[in-house]
């Protein structure tokens, strides 16, 4: 995700604002430490104008659940 954001020559702080999050969530996404939901990962990937599944990596974990993980 760093890598679009940086490529777009956006800041973490304009992204925030651009899908509606708070900084700190853009910067947790980035070290993989936060999930994002369905919305702001379909919001992030429009903002990056690319497939979602080209942003997000969405993998099964033990509990069989989707699980979302940045690239």
């Amino acid at each position: 995700m760093k890598a679009y954001r940086e490529k777009l020559h956006l800041s973490q702080h304009d992204l925030a604002d651009k899908v509606g999050v708070r900084r700190e969530t853009i910067v947790r996404l980035e070290k993989g430490q936060y999930n994002p939901s369905l919305k702001l990962a379909v919001d992030i990937a429009r903002v990056f104008d690319t497939p979602v599944e080209d942003v997000f990596v969405f993998q099964k974990d033990s509990g069989e659940e989707l699980k979302g993980e940045h690239l």
